[in-house]
């Protein structure tokens, strides 16, 4: 994975560089092919802020986090986001390749046995 890391109105901190890494390198292994992302942090008063713009294959993946006076719980947070984002958008794909069309089965017999009541 390529991480590029943006700094804004915050002093660049090899301690924070090395945390990102650590922490969206574990990511890479969920993922099919090589990823880029992209990470600003900036900092507003009290606010920390961190937003990825992360592009794989087919994913395209944006998100924000937000935490008061502490940069590594936000990165924290947002690893996580991401990684429920990319295991989401793979489920997906699974049960679309296999043909599990579950939710539309059961709405069909629900449709089909409200006629029958009808009738």
């Amino acid at each position: 994975m390529h991480i590029s890391i943006t700094f804004k109105n915050i002093n660049s901190s090899d301690a924070l560089k090395s945390h990102i890494h650590e922490k969206f390198n574990r990511l890479d292994k969920l993922l099919d092919s090589p990823a880029d992302a992209r990470i600003v942090l900036s900092v507003e008063k009290i606010r920390n802020i961190i937003d990825i713009n992360l592009t794989c294959d087919k994913i395209k993946i944006h998100a924000k986090e937000e935490a008061e006076n502490n940069m590594y719980s936000a990165i924290d947070a947002l690893s996580d986001n991401v990684k429920l984002q990319i295991r989401k958008y793979k489920d997906k794909q699974r049960r679309h390749l296999s043909g599990d069309k579950q939710t539309i089965k059961t709405n069909g017999m629900e449709i089909e046995s409200s006629e029958d009541v009808d009738a």
